[in-house]
């Protein structure tokens, strides 16, 4: 891999992965010191009960990750979109961590959901990219 991926991929990762971070945290009632607080927030987990910032940012990470694919973007641009933005938008131990959190019965839920709304975003994407 070429100097130039590698800098796209770093710069990918430098937007995407403090977009999570604030997406999650206003969503989720985490946010950093002096920022609003998201009028539904109620904890970690959002008013009922989800992690909706998380599923909010795979939902998303899915779709440009989706069109991205459908693209056949090469290399360093390739390196920015997929590797860099989406894996630092996305976050599967964070998924996979609230997923048990919530237990048997929401988790179960959260993860139909997840799979349902991300592979859907993903072929939406994917389509959305079509001539």
């Amino acid at each position: 891999m070429s100097w130039p991926t590698w800098l796209c991929v770093a710069l990918g990762a430098a937007v995407g992965a403090p977009l999570r971070f604030l997406v999650s945290g206003w969503l989720d009632g985490r946010r950093p010191p002096g920022a609003p607080r998201s009028p539904g927030a109620a904890g970690a987990a959002g008013e009922w009960g989800l992690p909706w910032g998380t599923l909010l940012v795979n939902t998303g990470g899915s779709l440009v990750l989706g069109w991205s694919a459908a693209q056949a973007l090469e290399g360093a641009v390739s390196g920015l979109v997929g590797v860099g933005f989406c894996g630092g938008l996305t976050t599967y131990s964070s998924f996979a961590v609230q997923t048990v959190a919530l237990g048997v019965r929401r988790g179960s839920a959260y993860v139909a959901l997840t799979l349902v709304l991300a592979l859907g975003a993903c072929a939406l994407g994917h389509t959305l990219a079509q001539p």
